[in-house]
């Protein structure tokens, strides 16, 4: 069996991938795909990073600001003949801001099997609590409804 490269047909297939990204309007990025779902009260974050150098794995937190950077080089030497080089190659930098009602002190990284996962917790004041109702009397009564309720007063 013999693979043969064919630079003109594997530009047209980047340039129709590109396209389509364009005209559907949903631009992955093919470099550092993400997952983003909420368990409890943590945010969970998983970027698929296979084969990088872990030495150049950063994550940084500024002014809510979380940016994720790593690097990934190339597998073969400077005079090996490349027959097909479809996995990107370089650095890698992706952001995601932060709202108020996240704890940003406490973010939580780890990277395993070419998976960083980021946990990031709900900041306690943004999480859902019970509001006790004054009656009229005065008296403070705990609402049996899982809705939050508001203060009435005289």
């Amino acid at each position: 069996m013999s693979l043969r490269f064919d630079p003109f047909r594997d530009s047209l297939r980047e340039m129709d991938r590109l396209t389509n990204q364009l005209l559907s309007g949903t631009a992955m990025p093919a470099s550092m795909p993400m997952d983003l779902w909420r368990d409890g009260d943590m945010y969970v974050v998983a970027f698929d990073l296979p084969g990088i150098d872990e030495s150049t794995l950063d994550v940084t937190l500024e002014r809510g600001a979380l940016t994720i950077r790593a690097e990934r080089t190339r597998s073969f030497d400077e005079g090996t003949e490349v027959l097909v080089a479809e996995r990107p190659q370089g650095a890698f930098t992706r952001q995601l801001i932060l709202g108020d009602g996240l704890d940003q002190d406490n973010v939580q990284a780890d990277y395993r099997d070419g998976v960083l996962e980021l946990r990031i917790p709900v900041a306690q004041a943004a999480q859902p609590r019970r509001v006790s109702v004054r009656h009229s009397g005065g008296s403070a009564v705990s609402g049996s409804s899982e809705r939050p309720q508001v203060t009435t007063g005289s």
